[in-house]
């Protein structure tokens, strides 16, 4: 694409963007990949969860979890994804000091998985855009590292052992992908899929997702050298690194010098990349099979069992929710955004059959209600029973409740369990229907209101919105809002 000034250079040459991912993903298991350490680190003591095994003590000999292996498989699957029906282990020999072993078990020659691919769903000013497939090239197995913490009081370095051994996939995109907006994008519907699949979490703030991108580009077709940016850990952060490397290799070209091979660090303090080290190649890591490890066998049975445990993914469900519901674009991104929360509209709108009003409720309500909670609780539950949901929708609709009384129960009940008509008949809350009644509070609200009432006589018809508040108040917010305005304009009118 064509590049006119970026910062102070003028660009006259014809550049395209060649985008590639490696993404590293924690699987959702108990234990860690080769032993029976617990895998939930996060938050605990240094040095806490690790053994032998782990440690790479002499003797120490691993063996494979197989849960970790399900979850590989099911990521493989849903991404389209060959499964060969044999892979391998593979040392990857690097010597830092959170790799105790010296080494990092993982896959290289045989992959659990090759090929597959996912379809970009790109927005355009928050309409859905067009498709673009990216390619994958392969989808491994592997354990991650430890982790170094720097203490600048001090000027030394720790060393946290408790992530070694944890359970990774790494994900490699071909390099399809041409701007870091879709590489950002690519990340978003790749952690929406393993959510709803349940292979991972993918909590970026504490690593269970991150992220290496490989940046270069091409002048007029002719392919460019490409650098690496490590350990990017939120959208953000990949969008603005890649943009950032992009410039910096952009200016180099355009001043006549050669863009270098190397890796990266990303400084979103200072907004720049900031060079680590040049850039490793396969043979750097002098990859042999693992002895202690024998070769993994996935049969066609196997396969076809963890196949028939695949969820609707997401794409998937937006097509058929346009199919079958009818809502507008916006509100089926928002209510398939996650798993739980898709699952709950349908089941709300099996009770209510009503897709949009469901969909309206839930989103200013229930979504408001989920906001809050997650404010004080880490994992926000959907306590809320669907019937429940159901139900308050039901007593609006038949006037049992006006909507305002509608939000209020709704809470209540989210809040205390109770039942919603439980809560309107302890709280006396059942809309005022009679007109007899409303007729008599209507005329207190004319006796007390002489200047709006003048108003309304006069011709301002918006002193009737005031003079039906003045009622709705009186009523405590329980009268019927169409009826009290009917009521009121009666009797003005007399």
């Amino acid at each position: 694409m064509p590049f006119g000034k970026v910062g102070p250079y003028t660009f006259s040459m014809q550049t395209e963007t060649v985008i590639g991912l490696e993404i590293h993903v924690q699987l959702a298991t108990r234990t860690k990949l080769f032993c029976g350490c617990s895998a939930d680190y996060f938050g605990a003591p240094p040095n806490s969860h690790c053994c032998p095994v782990c440690l790479g003590m002499p003797g120490a000999l691993p063996v494979l979890n197989e849960r970790a292996v399900e979850l590989a498989l099911l990521a493989a699957l849903a991404l389209g994804c060959e499964i060969p029906p044999y892979s391998r282990f593979d040392r990857k020999q690097y010597f830092y000091p959170d790799l105790p072993k010296g080494y990092q078990i993982s896959q290289y020659e045989a992959p659990i998985a090759r090929g597959g691919h996912l379809d970009l769903e790109l927005e355009r000013e928050g309409k859905d855009g067009p498709t673009k497939r990216v390619r994958l090239r392969r989808l491994h197995l592997e354990e991650d590292a430890g982790k170094l913490l720097h203490d600048p009081a001090t000027g030394r370095t720790l060393v946290d052992l408790n992530r070694c051994g944890v359970p990774l996939i790494e994900i490699v995109t071909e390099p399809d992908i041409g701007s870091p907006e879709e590489a950002a994008q690519f990340l978003k519907q790749l952690r929406q899929i393993l959510r709803y699949l349940g292979v991972s979490n993918c909590d970026m703030e504490k690593g269970e997702l991150r992220c290496d991108a490989n940046i270069s580009l091409s002048i007029s077709g002719k392919p460019g050298t490409k650098t690496e940016i490590k350990n990017l850990n939120s959208f953000k952060a990949v969008e603005e690194a890649l943009r950032a490397e992009a410039e910096r290799q952009r200016a180099l070209l355009e001043r006549g010098e050669r863009v270098v091979q190397q890796t990266f660090g990303w400084n979103p303090d200072k907004g720049r990349v900031e060079p680590q080290r040049t850039k490793e190649e396969a043979e750097d890591y002098r990859y042999f099979p693992d002895p202690d490890l024998v070769p993994l066998v996935v049969d066609e049975g196997w396969r076809q069992k963890l196949k028939a445990q695949l969820p609707e993914l997401p794409h998937e469900k937006r097509a058929r929710w346009k199919r079958e519901y009818g809502l507008p674009d916006y509100d089926i991104r928002v209510l398939t955004e996650e798993r739980t929360i898709a699952e709950y509209f349908e089941k709300v709108v099996a009770l209510y059959p009503k897709p949009k009003d469901v969909s309206n409720w839930m989103m200013t309500e229930l979504l408001r209600l989920l906001g809050e909670e997650a404010q004080t609780e880490p994992e926000p539950g959907l306590r809320l029973p669907p019937e429940h949901f159901a139900e308050v929708l039901k007593m609006v609709e038949a006037g049992t409740i006006n909507r305002n009384t509608g939000k209020d129960v709704l809470e209540e009940t989210y809040r205390t369990g109770k039942s919603p008509r439980q809560i309107v008949e302890e709280r006396g809350l059942a809309q005022i229907t009679d007109e007899a009644e409303l007729a008599r509070l209507a005329d207190e609200v004319i006796a007390e209101q002489p200047e709006a009432v003048a108003n309304f006589r006069s011709g301002n018809e918006k002193t009737l919105g005031f003079l039906v508040g003045q009622l709705m108040a009186k009523t405590r917010g329980r009268a019927d809002p169409k009826l009290a305005a009917r009521v009121l304009r009666e009797r003005l009118s007399q």
